[in-house]
Formats: C-alpha cells, sequence, structure tokens
C-alpha cells in the first residue's frame, strides 16, 4: 500500500510539473532473463506505472515521449554525443572520444531529455546519429 502511494504521488509530481516527460521503451521480458535483476525488476511494475502516468499526463496535458528501445542512451556521449560500448556491471560512463566522465544513469537521463528536445510536432524522435 505504502508503495502504491509514493508510485501514485511520484506520477502526479510528474504530470503537474513538467509539459514533457521522456520514457524508455523497454523490453522487461528481456531483462527479466538476467538472474541477478530479475527480482528487482519484476517488482517494479514497469508497465502498470507507464499505464498510469499516461493517464496522469492526459488529465494534467503533459506530453509522454517513449523513446524506442534500441535508442542508444546508456551508450552515447551527452556530451559529444560520441556512441561506445557499455557493459552492465560499469557504472560511470567514460566516453573514449572527448574524455567525460559520468555516473551511467546520469548521462542516460540527459540523454532521453536531449531526445525530448529533437520530437518533431508529429512525435517523431530523430536519430542522434543520422543529425551529426
Amino acid at each position: 500500500m505504502v508503495k502504491s502511494f509514493r508510485c501514485s504521488r511520484k506520477r502526479y509530481y510528474l504530470c503537474k510539473n513538467h509539459a514533457r516527460i521522456v520514457v524508455e521503451d523497454l523490453k522487461v521480458s528481456g531483462m527479466l532473463k538476467n538472474h541477478k535483476l530479475a527480482q528487482v525488476i519484476a517488482d517494479c511494475g514497469f508497465h502498470e506505472f507507464k499505464r498510469q502516468l499516461e493517464y496522469k499526463a492526459k488529465k494534467f496535458g503533459c506530453e509522454i515521449i517513449i523513446a524506442d528501445r534500441w535508442f542508444p542512451s546508456t551508450k552515447t556521449c551527452s556530451s559529444c554525443g560520441h556512441i561506445q560500448d557499455m557493459p552492465l556491471k560499469e557504472r560511470t560512463y567514460n566516453c573514449g572520444s572527448c574524455g567525460h566522465a559520468m555516473d551511467r544513469d546520469l548521462n542516460a537521463a540527459i540523454n532521453l531529455s536531449q531526445c525530448g528536445l529533437r520530437v518533431s510536432p508529429s512525435g517523431v524522435i530523430s536519430n542522434p546519429v543520422a543529425s551529426e
């Protein structure tokens, strides 16, 4: 019950205070195959969170942008745009091109934020590789 209330408050806050929210379309079934993460991922309820987030967004007039599951948010440098492989166990992004270093999740969040700025009025996300 407490977890549900906290999630509800987070969805309310996000939709009430932001005009645009970018969410990754994650393949949860594939993530569940990782036995080390499976229990945590199963407990999160990504689909339900996204469904209710879309409901709240419609209520408050907030725009939800779904980034394609193949969008390289974790592999792309938020500073220069260089794309490199990034193993899951590595928690710090170190760009091989410009030397930029940052927490992996923060780097991905910045890339998703920038992705939201590149969305055309039709709702299409432009490809970061093609726009360079």
